[in-house]
């Protein structure tokens, strides 16, 4: 027969790990709930993201400049590069608005979806590297295909993002029926239209870039289409 003490001290292993995982759970449940801190650690990783895109935009040295000639054959040589920088500060503008709409519409967060935006953002800052590689090999379908991914990244991370927050109700109760829809709709759109474009690598790199740049433009001036056939 069992003694009292040592089925006691058998069942406070049991206890204690009972304990730590009710400890977890609640934890769990107030983690992540401020949106203004997830605001604020977005917008220092934007900045600090599309600051590091112009360190590839890179005087021409002066040794090698000895006419306007020279200079404007290394600033023809650099316009590849410059490209790239315009072209990937239009998407982080892009998606920075984009994320700031979902924020703007959340009466709070949670552990989850904070760390679905951190995984946003982790993407933001893989797009210095995704733009250095794509100006460096601008001919190459798998530069420009990582370059997509980056973005495809992007895009569904935010997708997910706003259907984790209207799934857990963290959205505030006063916003018009159309908005989740229009949020998603966006998304969706630009995300078909970015990979259409990365399709045309097939073809040639530079009409991919072409078109992308083409629907950033759309995204970033907004222009008054007709109703039907606005994104």
């Amino acid at each position: 027969m069992d003694r009292p003490g040592v089925a006691e001290q058998s069942g406070e292993p049991v206890k204690s790990l009972l304990d730590s995982l009710s400890v977890a759970t609640a934890y769990n449940r107030i983690a992540g709930q401020n949106v203004e801190r997830l605001a604020a650690l977005s917008d220092g990783i934007f900045a600090v993201a599309m600051t590091l895109l112009v360190l590839d935009l890179r005087v021409p040295a002066a040794e090698v400049i000895h006419s306007e000639h020279d200079l404007w054959q290394s600033l023809r040589a650099l316009a590849p590069r410059l490209l790239m920088y315009m072209m990937t500060f239009l998407t982080l503008g892009i998606f920075w608005v984009g994320q700031q709409t979902q924020l703007n519409h959340l009466k709070r967060s949670d552990r989850s979806l904070s760390w679905i935006h951190i995984v946003f953002l982790f993407a933001v800052t893989l797009t210095p590297f995704s733009t250095m590689l794509l100006a460096e090999f601008i001919a190459y379908r798998l530069a420009l295909l990582a370059y997509w991914l980056n973005i495809l990244l992007l895009g569904a991370t935010l997708y997910f993002s706003w259907k984790c927050a209207t799934g857990a109700a963290l959205v505030k109760e006063d916003i018009p029926a159309e908005v989740s829809g229009a949020i998603c709709r966006r998304i969706v759109i630009g995300q078909v239209l970015y990979a259409f474009g990365a399709l045309l690598c097939f073809v040639s790199t530079y009409w991919s870039i072409a078109f992308i740049v083409l629907v950033q433009l759309n995204y970033a001036i907004a222009p008054r289409w007709p109703r039907r056939l606005r994104l």
